[in-house]
């Protein structure tokens, strides 16, 4: 790269702190959503499992929409697609907000809010940072990133708190909404000067020929099947996990602190893990944090509830809980470089959304058929072992491309 090309990326700190910004919104708010379980299901008189079907086909969407999401950022660039997320963010809170219908429900909270957290998360601006940063600070840049939206839990979780008890439900989602719109301005940060040059140079490799090409790969297969587990286990807990502890007779606040602590932990966590995968194979890290999980889950089930158990199995958990991020997409960009790296990533975090709509469907239908979440705590247990086993093999050098894609 001469040197008017290297002018023409963004800086290293334009970048993190924008994309930094952007994440900890639309991750923030979406992880106080537990907190609007019984508040909404009471008002509009719904069952648990309405409210966790709609949650749920958030998490499916915002799979599904992903792709397409990577697709268009590899194409054009980052900043147009944030910004319509960042417009079907404020619209989907504000119907969530105002909907009395199940129906109404599920297309403002689960396609909209779906759609938008495909535009604004973890994908997206990791394109920017695979197309803007050296492979060799790659984990490390994404290990910041991943940091903000843990920070975004630890600091939005009180705040929505707050505003459920300071106003009620129906404005703390109003106010969500204008807050959403705050990511817009912030993306013209992320506006890639030299993406359009960059785009046309070298030989590009034809989308279907990437996608041939990432599914032939058997490292990319065990990818994608591990990373169910982590959507899985993390949005079940998210959202379940203040009802499982209010069904105990725990005071509200209680989850609340517990799902911040999560965040603060996860902060530390998923940034040591970027700066780890610096060093040391990612595929062990990854091991490590599916094995770690479930041991965690099983001490927790086995003592004694109490808001200590609670907060040190947080404190446990948040340290892991988006620490398989970095990693994750970092191996992927390792493996087949940059240009198709949005929507590889995209694909991979399908997997994981699949995940996430069964563990947050699952937990509403289980408790409602057995009055208790412990079978699905008992799944996520045994889908830690399963994770385990599918990144023990995984190869992490770049593809050997003996042939020119086309």
């Amino acid at each position: 790269m001469n040197s008017t090309e290297q002018q023409k990326t963004l800086s290293m700190l334009q970048l993190l702190i924008c994309g930094a910004f952007i994440v900890t919104m639309s991750m923030g708010i979406r992880h106080g959503f537990g907190l609007w379980l019984q508040p909404i299901t009471q008002a509009n008189e719904w069952d648990r499992e309405t409210f966790s079907f709609a949650l749920a086909l958030q998490n499916l969407v915002w799979g599904i929409s992903g792709v397409f999401a990577g697709m268009a950022s590899d194409r054009f660039g980052a900043l147009k697609v944030i910004i319509v997320g960042g417009l079907l963010y404020a619209l989907g809170l504000l119907g969530m907000a105002y909907t009395t219908t199940s129906l109404g429900f599920m297309l403002t909270s689960g396609f909209l809010i779906g759609m938008a957290q495909a535009g604004t998360t973890y994908a997206i601006v990791y394109g920017v940072i695979g197309r803007n940063v050296p492979a060799d600070r790659r984990s490390w840049a994404m290990g910041v990133v991943a940091a903000a939206g843990s920070f975004g839990q630890f600091f939005m979780v009180p705040v929505e708190n707050f505003l459920i008890d300071f106003f009620d439900w129906q404005m703390a989602l109003v106010i969500l909404s204008a807050s959403a719109l705050m990511i817009i301005p912030v993306a013209m940060g992320l506006r890639e000067p030299s993406f359009a040059v960059n785009a046309q140079q070298g030989h590009r490799q034809s989308i279907w020929s990437a996608i041939k090409e990432a599914f032939a790969y058997p490292s990319f297969r065990l990818l994608v099947a591990g990373y169910f587990v982590c959507g899985f286990q993390v949005v079940f807990i998210g959202v379940h996990m203040p009802s499982y502890l209010k069904d105990a007779g725990m005071n509200p606040e209680v989850a609340s602190y517990a799902l911040a602590l999560i965040g603060l932990c996860n902060v530390f966590g998923t940034y040591t893990v970027g700066v780890l995968g610096q060093k040391y194979p990612k595929r062990y890290l990854l091991v490590g944090i599916y094995t770690l999980r479930g041991i965690a889950i099983i001490i927790f089930l086995a003592a004694p509830l109490s808001p200590f158990s609670v907060y040190v199995f947080s404190a446990v958990i948040g340290v892991l809980w988006l620490s398989t991020v970095p990693p994750t997409n970092a191996i992927i960009a390792q493996i087949f470089g940059i240009q198709h790296f949005a929507m590889l990533g995209g694909f991979v975090f399908l997997s994981h959304q699949v995940g996430s709509f069964l563990g947050v469907w699952l937990g509403g239908i289980m408790y409602d058929v057995y009055g208790s979440y412990d079978p699905v705590w008992y799944l996520s247990i045994a889908l830690s072992v399963f994770a385990t086993a599918m990144n023990w093999p995984v190869k992490e050098h770049a593809i050997n491309r003996t042939v020119a894609a086309t």
